[in-house]
């Protein structure tokens, strides 16, 4: 699609929900400059792949918005400056700290883009807060997404992100009341809570609270709020209100994405995880004890240098004792600049093999736990008027259109591909 003269950003969102809620939160920043003629492209840094993928997408935004003057933004321009600036399509590179920072857009005129500094990265790490820049609404018209926390003090040996992110800041919770209770006046029926780190919440903030604290918090002083979820966690930083909140609070949604990575003790050793494969299985265990109906979700990483079939083995042994239902599988690749990318590698064939296989475990997963909500009565929220989810967030098609945004109940009757089908 090409860019006609005159006409605001147009705005291109790789990788993480975090960075599709900033893509918003610039969208309001230039609206607000009056930027005009610009492309933005907010790209991922996680692998190697993603940043390829980047320069990919700015070669063909380039092509087709030839006048527009172009902006690279986000992890990969925050770890990588200089990849971008190297490019001819490249008008200005911004880093993470720059992109939130409503000054920087402030009397940006396309016109001049470029005609000074074309790098603005500062040292992430030495930001010590995290901006405050909170989008009433952003998502879908029946969920909305709430920025809590920055950044990540670990340094999983397979991970960039630290160096795109900074370290971890957590935004008050005051703050995330306030803002979520706003959402709640404006009809959203679930708000998700999201981060880079989300377990390390509040370790930045007077008395250290934990995200325990701020969910429950939140459930108490927003009492209209009908749905909470939370996205991905860290399940050996789980603390004790927070499984409170999983075992009493039915408005805390059960389902939980769990940052797992691997099922064998040597391999989360070398990546540097926090967790061993015991804590992963007892946590999971606890948590369904707490709430028989929860479901998980889990990343993983197939073929980490050193990986062997037995490690690989304890990985896909995971699936089932953890209970596992929804897999994000990633095929390891090196990232240049972290211990890892050092490390003796797996060849490539067999870690496209080994994700094919995890893949499958979690096919075979998805269409068990289907299975098993057949006949059972659920409360969806509609995303759209023929599509919802449950409170497990699976995905429910409907024949007859609903409405869009609220929460209706339903029996199962079937199933359709990975999404299950409403009765009537």
């Amino acid at each position: 699609m090409s860019l006609p003269n005159h006409k605001p950003p147009v705005f291109h969102t790789l990788g993480c929900r975090l960075n599709a809620y900033e893509t918003e939160a610039m969208r309001e920043m230039t609206d607000a400059a009056g930027l005009q003629n610009a492309v933005v492209v907010n790209t991922c840094a996680v692998t190697a792949e993603a940043v390829r993928k980047a320069r990919q997408e700015i070669r063909k935004l380039k092509r087709d918005n030839p006048d527009a003057k172009l902006i690279v933004t986000g992890c990969a321009a925050q770890t990588e400056p200089a990849t971008f600036e190297a490019m001819g399509e490249v008008d200005l590179v911004l880093g993470n700290t720059e992109k939130m920072n409503p000054e920087t857009w402030t009397g940006m005129a396309a016109d001049f883009i470029g005609d000074t500094e074309k790098v603005r990265v500062n040292d992430i790490m030495s930001v010590t807060e995290t901006a405050e820049h909170l989008i009433d609404g952003f998502g879908t018209r029946s969920r909305a997404y709430v920025q809590v926390q920055n950044g990540c003090d670990h340094r999983c040996t397979f991970c960039i992100i630290p160096y795109g992110r900074g370290n971890s800041r957590s935004v008050p919770a005051g703050v995330v009341v306030d803002q979520i209770k706003r959402l709640v006046d404006r009809g959203f029926n679930e708000v998700v809570l999201t981060g880079v780190d989300m377990t390390s919440w509040g370790a930045d903030l007077p008395g250290e609270p934990k995200l325990g604290d701020l969910v429950m918090r939140i459930l108490k002083l927003v009492p209209d709020l009908p749905r909470l979820r939370i996205s991905s966690i860290d399940s050996i930083e789980v603390d004790e209100n927070l499984m409170q909140a999983i075992a009493t609070e039915p408005r805390l949604m059960p389902h939980l994405h769990l940052s797992l990575q691997h099922g064998d003790d040597l391999i989360l050793k070398r990546m540097k995880r926090r967790h061993l494969r015991d804590d992963a299985i007892a946590f999971c265990q606890e948590a369904r004890r707490l709430r028989p109906d929860i479901t998980f979700g889990a990343d993983i990483i197939a073929g980490f240098p050193t990986e062997t079939d037995a490690h690989f083995a304890n990985s896909l042994k995971l699936v089932e004792e953890c209970d596992l239902t929804w897999l994000h599988v990633f095929p390891y690749s090196p990232r240049e600049g972290t211990p890892a990318a050092r490390m003796p590698a797996v060849d490539g064939p067999t870690i496209k093999a080994r994700a094919k296989r995890l893949r499958d475990a979690g096919e075979a997963a998805v269409t068990a736990h289907l299975n098993k909500q057949v006949g059972q009565v659920h409360r969806i929220l509609m995303e759209n008027p023929r599509m919802g989810r449950t409170e497990q967030f699976t995905e429910v098609r409907f024949a007859s259109d609903q409405p869009e945004g609220q929460i209706v109940t339903a029996k199962i009757a079937g199933i359709d591909g990975n999404s299950l089908r409403a009765q009537g």
